[in-house]
């Protein structure tokens, strides 16, 4: 159960910032759909549109990294993060954009796989090697 008020379309259609921030998320994903995440930061007029403003510039900007590796990398953030909203809509989105089965499997794979030698590091304390270090 949320620990906020979801605002349906009716509310948005009352709050102009807000309105304005949905309809530009809906004309962005070229979908009528807008996701519960949104819907909850709508409460904050302010926060949502500057997170809206953050997520356009980081995911769907053009940059140096495709639209699906972003998908990817924000999954095994959010599984790191241990945010399961996240997994499952940025999951959604990847597929969107196409990852395969064997993609997400590959992912699923390097996910566990970071969390067991990062906790390993951790746990030996081991030192970091002068090579990996910028110069």
């Amino acid at each position: 159960m949320a620990t906020t008020k979801l605002l349906s379309d009716a509310e948005v259609e009352k709050i102009p910032a807000v309105k304005a921030v949905f309809d530009d998320i809906r004309a962005t994903r070229k979908s009528d759909f807008v996701n519960n995440f949104w819907r909850g930061l709508a409460n904050d007029p302010a926060a949502l549109k500057r997170v809206w403003e953050q997520l356009k510039a980081v995911m769907v900007a053009d940059s140096a990294i495709d639209p699906l590796t972003k998908e990817m990398i924000y999954i095994a953030v959010s599984t790191a993060n241990g945010c399961s909203y996240c997994v499952h809509s940025h999951t959604a989105a990847a597929r969107a954009k196409g990852m395969t089965d064997a993609q997400h499997g590959e992912l699923v794979s390097i996910i566990g796989l970071a969390g067991q030698t990062n906790h390993l590091v951790t746990a030996m304390q081991i030192p970091l090697d002068p090579q990996f270090e910028v110069k």
